[in-house]
């Protein structure tokens, strides 16, 4: 994805589903989430490990399916594990898929360009924010 087309996704998008978030101060499945709270962003929590926990203030979601409407699917799983929340993301009308650094599935990106998604992989959001020189928060 260009930059241009991941300025206008990072400044249009409002709510984010972050799958594989964590309780974890030392993990970006923690720090991110915060990132994107501090920066304006709507953000449900996503784990079945953490399901009704408190973080940051939220309470942690078992499914996507629970999310409620999508704009953006925010990924911290292995590779491997990607393209299910892929196609979840697909099936349950999210705008963007966002896997963050180290993330990617070729074959996913596929089926959600051609479901009509933008898709971003092995990037980071707080790596972009500042590259791109982006606003503190979104408007």
């Amino acid at each position: 994805m260009q930059d241009t087309a991941i300025r206008e996704l990072l400044l249009a998008t409002r709510r984010v589903a972050v799958v594989g978030a964590s309780d974890k101060p030392d993990r970006a499945g923690y720090y991110i989430p915060a990132f994107l709270l501090a920066h304006g962003y709507e953000v449900t929590l996503v784990n079945p490990v953490l399901a009704g926990r408190q973080v940051h203030g939220r309470t942690v979601l078992a499914s996507l399916e629970e999310a409620g409407p999508l704009d953006l699917v925010d990924v911290f799983r292995r590779s491997s594990e990607a393209g299910a929340v892929v196609d979840a993301a697909i099936r349950l009308g999210a705008r963007a898929v966002w896997l963050q650094l180290g993330v990617t599935d070729a074959a996913a990106g596929q089926r959600a360009r051609a479901a009509g998604l933008a898709y971003v992989q092995d990037r980071c959001p707080a790596i972009e924010w500042p590259r791109l020189g982006l606003p503190a928060r979104i408007a």
